[in-house]
């Protein structure tokens, strides 16, 4: 083996030698790489299990073949049921969740329109600066991390700005907080506006009813509790979405997510032929299709209470070894991704390594607002298990133990 290996180095490097090219084939690519396994507990990605990668791993088939088509078709399903909407504007972008989010937002939002946003954590200051860039007013609510709204703040706001749209995130994965949803769609109808829901950190593992709940917008991501590769972006329109984004005066800013041409892509206009738009992510779609069908068998109200249970027995691990949860409203905490007060004396990147190096195991720290203040670990989906708690919380106790801890 090594011979051949050596025969073939010699050969590459007469032919390279000979060759008008003046970059030569780089020595990183002309070796394997071996990819570790890892626990990620983090915020996601999360662990994409054996059933999902293999059905990814199936063969290539064409962006408008048939079999594609059905793929597709399952997949709407899919989303349908895990959003609990009966939309036809159904669909996955290409993409990860900020993708949907500049699909929604560039669809619907014309520039100089009123938007507003809900500032609970990062998510909230992406789309305010998608909002931005296009041109729209954009008018913030803003209140501290770890905390979230009441309807009587948001319809004051509304009141206030009037806008077309109002963007709020179910579950802020930068701060570990689950919105409450119930009433605000109501409250946005009242006044003529749209109600845009990201749902990427929370979608499968906490309750959230799209057509129950006045949703008029509702995306995810694949890479979260549906525990598939990042790539793909479940979003659903409602019909009063479709009214406003189909009476625009003006086309979307992007040509890739104009909803004109995802709906006949993804056969949601009732037109019998579909055009090529793109080249769709055809086995991320298997891989999409593979965790929704894991959805469907395990059933939604099953999974919200895995993670619902699974999150209160990490809580408990917690407090008894003396740890604080950033978010103090219990009903409050997002079950995927749980968020702990950095213990004091510590610096967050030793404990994060610590346990990365020695225990392979990833958590994370703060992002946004929470940088610094916290450290975060998301249990979705496959992982959401309490054998990976009982994992966590020792690597936590090892590291606690080993980490330099300041005496200041």
């Amino acid at each position: 083996m090594l011979q051949l290996r050596s025969k073939a180095m010699c050969a590459l490097y007469f032919i390279t030698s000979m060759s008008s090219l003046s970059v030569p084939p780089p020595q990183c690519l002309l070796q394997p790489f071996t990819v570790p396994h890892r626990y990620l507990f983090g915020p996601g990605p999360s662990n994409v299990p054996p059933r999902i990668s293999t059905a990814g791993a199936q063969p290539m088939l064409g962006h408008l073949h048939a079999e594609t088509i059905e793929i597709m078709d399952h997949i709407k399903s899919g989303i349908q049921y895990a959003f609990q909407t009966q939309n036809r504007m159904t669909l996955a972008v290409s993409g990860p969740g900020h993708a949907a989010m500049e699909c929604a937002i560039f669809n619907t939002v014309e520039s100089g329109e009123s938007v507003l946003i809900a500032v609970h954590g990062i998510w909230g200051e992406r789309a305010a600066e998608m909002a931005e860039r296009i041109g729209a007013k954009v008018n913030t609510i803003v209140t501290s991390a770890g905390s979230y709204y009441t309807n009587d703040e948001i319809e004051q706001a509304l009141a206030k700005y009037k806008p077309v749209l109002f963007f709020l995130t179910h579950g802020e994965s930068s701060t570990g907080v689950l919105h409450p949803i119930d009433g605000i769609g109501e409250l946005c109808h009242k006044y003529d506006c749209l109600f845009l829901v990201d749902s990427v950190a929370a979608l499968g593992g906490a309750p959230i009813y799209m057509d129950k709940q006045g949703i008029d917008i509702l995306y995810t991501g694949s890479q979260k509790v549906l525990n598939a590769p990042p790539g793909t972006a479940p979003i659903s329109f409602s019909e009063r979405a479709c009214h406003k984004i189909f009476n625009r005066k003006t086309k979307p800013v992007s040509y890739f997510l104009d909803l004109s041409w995802l709906a006949n892509y993804w056969g949601c206009d009732g037109k019998p032929v579909r055009s090529y738009h793109h080249t769709g992510p055809i086995t991320g779609l298997y891989s999409l299709r593979e965790s929704l069908a894991i959805l469907a068998e395990t059933g939604l109200e099953n999974s919200w209470k895995q993670h619902k249970d699974v999150a209160e027995y990490f809580h408990m691990g917690l407090e008894k070894m003396g740890l604080k949860l950033f978010v103090q409203d219990k009903k409050a905490r997002l079950p995927t991704v749980t968020t702990i007060v950095a213990p004091p004396g510590y610096e967050w990147r030793e404990i994060t390594g610590y346990i990365m190096k020695n225990h392979n195991i990833e958590i994370s720290g703060g992002l946004g607002p929470s940088l610094g203040m916290v450290l975060r670990v998301g249990l979705m989906g496959c992982n959401s298990t309490k054998a990976h708690v009982d994992m966590i919380l020792q690597a936590l106790a090892d590291a606690l133990k080993h980490c330099h801890k300041s005496k200041v």
